[in-house]
């Protein structure tokens, strides 16, 4: 398993373009957790990440938008620095104690 950052920005001027961005929320969200707004951190496997990236591929606008997918080095305490509020939910861990 590997953790991949995935970032977008979608272009919203039009409906279809909303309907873009949410297609493609949805789609990271089936993978990962968010962790801003157009940000996601995904947890996969290398048939998950193809899965994903196909996904994407096909739903955004190549001319408008864009997509960029980082892997993140491990151990992720020693490589991610956070500051302030970090809603993110670390499903290694009980959710409930």
């Amino acid at each position: 398993m590997q953790t991949v950052l995935v970032t977008y920005d979608v272009a919203t001027d039009s409906p279809e373009g909303r309907r873009r961005l949410r297609r493609v929320a949805q789609q990271c969200t089936n993978y990962g957790q968010r962790v801003q707004k157009s940000v996601f951190e995904c947890l996969v496997n290398e048939m998950d990440l193809e899965r994903l990236i196909r996904g994407l591929v096909k739903t955004i606008h190549k001319e408008e938008d864009s997509l960029r997918i980082y892997r993140l080095m491990e151990p992720l305490e020693k490589h991610v620095r956070v500051y302030g509020w970090d809603k993110k939910v670390d499903f290694g861990q009980p959710l409930m104690v």
